[in-house]
């Protein structure tokens, strides 16, 4: 069984943002001018994301209203950006690159064979919630391709199938705190 990356506008409300979090909201905006508090929509929709895991459209609302924005422009940085998770995800996030030059050099070859690994398609994640598989645009490493991001953290270069196997294999036997 697998999950898709479908959006849950149905999902029932989450409670109001933590004290904590517009603390953290607030030490960010104070970087900018006042007029220019909508820069620091990226640091709070990344703060979101470390406590929740993902941003829900409710927090893009409440990011919006906190940083006097249109919904919709918060959302448009949401969904521009691989980094943000618009939904929950596995354990191990992975954005295999597909762009031309990661095409040229086995990119598709890279996330077909993880999709037959994983037991899974593009954009779904494993029943057992450790891994979400999602291709992503340039990573910026087109000479070391085929390249993939874990976690929006860590490039992986070369990616052959043997490598991944090995990735995939490592990262499912890894300790809690281990990998991630």
């Amino acid at each position: 069984m697998t999950t898709s990356s479908t959006h849950h506008h149905d999902a029932a409300p989450s409670a109001p943002l933590k004290a904590a979090i517009l603390e953290r909201f607030a030490r960010e905006v104070a970087k900018y001018p006042e007029a220019g508090k909508q820069s620091a929509v990226m640091a709070c929709l990344a703060i979101v994301q470390q406590d929740e895991g993902f941003v829900s459209v409710q927090r893009e609302r409440e990011i919006a209203a906190y940083l006097g924005m249109a919904p919709i422009a918060v959302h448009e940085v949401t969904t521009f950006y691989n980094m943000y998770n618009q939904h929950p995800v596995g354990k191990f996030k992975l954005n295999v690159c597909t762009n031309l030059p990661c095409q040229l050099r086995d990119g598709v070859t890279a996330l077909v064979h993880l999709e037959k690994k994983l037991g899974i398609k593009m954009g779904e994640t494993t029943a057992d919630g450790l891994f979400t598989l999602q291709q992503s645009e340039c990573l910026g490493a087109c000479a070391d391709s085929p390249v993939m991001l874990v976690n929006d953290r860590t490039m992986c270069s070369f990616m052959s199938n043997d490598k991944l196997d090995q990735l995939i294999d490592g990262l499912r036997s890894a300790k809690p705190g281990e990998a991630s």
